[in-house]
């Protein structure tokens, strides 16, 4: 019925009423916080371009998964800047390699906090791409076999979940045969399976010093204007074994994000990355905007357009905000 019999501002009038009737309900457990991993004892290197970010040594991480943990956030994912790269990223699948003992570390201490880690190898190499090199181009086929290991050794160190963001093709059958073969049958894989070459992710190659040192990654990540191939990479992903899927960047594609939901019986993650982060940290430390109320907006429009697990840098402090 029409006005004046139907007024909808009826049941926005008190928090409480506004309250009963939300549809979307963001949660700690919606929540996964990134942490950079780097040598050393006691380092917390901050990272210039995230405010309130640093690259953390193994017992600072530890530090801080404590602090993640108890906030009601239940996972984190951790990156690795190794103590010295190549060409072939050697120190990625390294069982003495930062992220493997940050993995014991944390699972030693914190064994109720899910650990996931990142598996690509644009941290540990030389020359900063995600995949072997061969002349100017990155060598599909031959990055694969070097994935794989590297997922295995985060197995073997404890992780509760791998999670490739390489966009190599054909790379999550690759780990998910390697996992099967070597007694992980049991590891889950969230795959990075609609990743976009996207401008947002300039802070997170100063915090995981991984900057391309020629060319950049539009030859393995995807096209920004590409929706219906987003839903290909998915549908692929899923048939290699992927466990779990994940649109990234998370602000630009809440479109494919809502497709993915629709199209997909999965579970589905989202990526608010670094440059999202930046941007909103910039605006609210210039007093441009409040803080608080925008991240609380930014993650509950990710759940609302279809996402289960959202990837963030605010996790901690959301997740302290959502606690009753």
């Amino acid at each position: 019925m029409a006005f004046p019999i139907t007024r909808p501002r009826r049941l926005r009038r008190t928090e409480t009423l506004r309250r009963m009737v939300r549809e979307t309900r963001l949660a700690p457990d919606d929540l996964i916080h990134p942490l950079f991993v780097c040598p050393g004892r006691d380092v917390a290197k901050p990272v210039a371009s995230m405010p309130g970010v640093a690259q953390l040594s193994v017992d600072r991480a530890l530090s801080e998964a404590r602090e993640i943990h108890a906030a009601g956030v239940p996972a984190i994912v951790l990156f690795g800047i190794p103590d010295h790269k190549d060409a072939r990223g050697t120190e990625a699948w390294s069982d003495s390699g930062v992220v493997q003992r940050a993995i014991a570390e944390i699972k030693q201490h914190l064994p109720e906090l899910a650990v996931i880690t990142d598996v690509c190898l644009c941290e540990y190499t030389d020359h900063g791409h995600c995949g072997v090199v061969s002349g100017a181009e990155v060598d599909n086929d031959a990055t694969l076999e070097l994935l794989a290991l590297e997922a295995l050794s985060h197995a073997r160190a404890g992780a509760d979940l791998v999670a490739p963001s390489d966009m190599m093709d054909g790379r999550v059958g690759a780990i998910r045969r390697a996992l099967d073969e070597n007694g992980y049958a049991q590891i889950p894989i969230m795959a990075y399976a609609a990743k976009f070459a996207s401008a947002f992710y300039g802070p997170f190659r100063e915090a995981a010093e991984s900057t391309p040192q020629f060319g950049d990654r539009r030859s393995y990540q995807m096209d920004p204007a590409n929706g219906d191939e987003a839903m290909r990479e998915i549908a692929l992903d899923l048939e290699e074994g992927a466990d779990i899927v994940m649109v990234k960047p998370a602000l630009p594609y809440l479109d494919l994000i809502q497709r993915a939901r629709t199209e997909f019986n999965c579970p589905l993650a989202a990526y608010n990355v670094s440059g999202e982060y930046a941007m909103v940290r910039a605006a609210g430390l210039n007093g441009w905007i409040d803080e608080d109320r925008a991240v609380m907006e930014i993650l509950t429009g990710i759940k609302r357009a279809g996402a289960d697990l959202i990837l963030t840098y605010f996790a901690k402090t959301a997740a302290r905000r959502l606690r009753p």
